[in-house]
């Protein structure tokens, strides 16, 4: 038997954010793809339906739904990565 998903509500800020995001053409894909799946959740969807409908894999729907239920909109960014710190920073670029 599946867990019940836990409902994602959003508030009018972060449903007007999230839209700016899926909609803009300068919004980074990862960070789009991610707007969109909070849309459909706050829509009622499942994670099926929405993994099938953005060609995802159910956990990674799975994960950002959780995600935000946990940070918010701030839990939608990328996490610094781990490992040695860089050498050369942006200004040297």
């Amino acid at each position: 038997m599946p867990r019940p998903m836990p409902a994602v509500q959003l508030s009018p800020a972060e449903r007007e954010a999230l839209e700016k995001w899926a909609g803009r053409r300068k919004t980074a894909q990862g960070l789009a793809v991610r707007a969109r799946i909070l849309l459909r959740a706050d829509e009622g969807a499942s994670n099926k339906a929405m993994a099938a409908d953005l060609s995802l894999d159910p956990a990674t729907v799975s994960k950002w739904r959780n995600r935000f239920l946990r940070d918010r909109v701030e839990g939608l960014y990328d996490r610094p990565r781990s490992g040695a710190p860089r050498r050369i920073d942006d200004a040297q670029v």
